[in-house]
């Protein structure tokens, strides 16, 4: 072997093939997104985009709380989202510079396009809540929150799975679902701990489903990538996620507990919370890891090309 020629560093996996990288130098560039900046902006959007849609729900059911709960919740959520966005971006500029077109074929343009009206038209929303003012325009302007408020949940995942990083382009089919009940349980999981018992039903109901979807398509992302979902299971990633998924076990069985209010309404609130946003963390991480080590971009691309050899022949 060539002095050129090193092996790269990594924690030892029984099942992992043996492999070689050139310098042990990344095949691709880390992604120069920020911590927690990326993070935040990942749940805070996701769980605004629920909120909206939870908000919508309940004022056509004449769940006045659960409507105020929830608008505030979008409201908040979305400007802080955007926040988060911009003080990564480093400039405003940066984010309006975003918007002077709109790219169909592009994650990124279509998504600013989506964050941009969502978070103008709640902010509206929640002021009319706030002030009585124009309650006749609320409704209406509710609705197109929750509208694009669907999108919200999911447009991260697809911004994500789009980029060239192998923890996240290799789970393309699977992390849309993992982030929309994610950001269900964060919306379910903040409103039953912000509402009345007698008007928090359906947030609870959010708490549990969210709860369980997220459980349930994490663990089956994690089984459909292969190679990849080493990043998912070991290191910082791996801890990240069996706590967040602990957490959301919590939460469920709090929310069931909670139609008396009290502690149990709290605990799920909390541990809702922080599920989600632990969830939207040990994804970033993962992704970032496997940037870092060439080893989950070489790999999964030759078992693919023997795999094809094979199937051609």
């Amino acid at each position: 072997m060539s002095s050129g020629d090193v092996e790269a560093t990594r924690r030892p996996v029984e099942d992992r093939p043996p492999f070689r990288s050139y310098y042990g130098r990344p095949v691709i560039k880390e992604p120069t997104w920020k911590v927690p900046d990326v993070p935040a902006y990942l749940y805070l959007g996701g769980t605004a985009g629920a909120s909206a849609v939870m908000a919508a729900a309940a004022g056509a059911r004449g769940q006045t709380r659960l409507r105020r709960v929830g608008r505030l919740c979008a409201a908040g959520g979305s400007a802080a989202s955007v926040l988060a966005l911009v003080h990564d971006l480093g400039r405003p500029a940066r984010f309006l510079n975003m918007l002077r077109v709109f790219k169909p074929t592009s994650p990124l343009s279509v998504g600013s396009w989506i964050l941009a009206p969502f978070s103008a038209v709640t902010t509206a929303v929640a002021a009319s809540e706030v002030t009585g003012i124009a309650p006749f325009l609320a409704g209406p302007a509710s609705a197109v929150s929750a509208v694009l408020g669907t999108g919200m949940t999911t447009y991260t995942a697809v911004l994500l799975a789009d980029t060239a990083v192998p923890g996240w382009h290799e789970v393309h089919r699977e992390l849309p679902f993992v982030f929309a009940s994610s950001a269900v349980l964060g919306a379910g999981a903040l409103a039953t701990a912000s509402t009345p018992p007698e008007q928090s039903r359906p947030a609870r109901r959010m708490t549990v489903l969210g709860a369980a979807g997220e459980l349930a398509s994490g663990l089956l992302m994690e089984r459909r990538a292969g190679r990849i979902s080493e990043a998912y299971r070991t290191g910082r990633p791996g801890t990240v996620l069996r706590a967040a998924r602990a957490l959301a076990v919590v939460a469920a069985g709090a929310a069931l507990r909670a139609g008396r209010g009290g502690t149990a309404a709290w605990l799920a609130g909390v541990c809702g919370t922080a599920a989600a946003a632990a969830t939207r963390y040990g994804v970033f991480e993962a992704g970032r890891v496997t940037a870092r080590d060439p080893y989950y971009t070489v790999v999964p691309q030759r078992e693919r090309a023997r795999r094809d050899g094979r199937s051609e022949g």
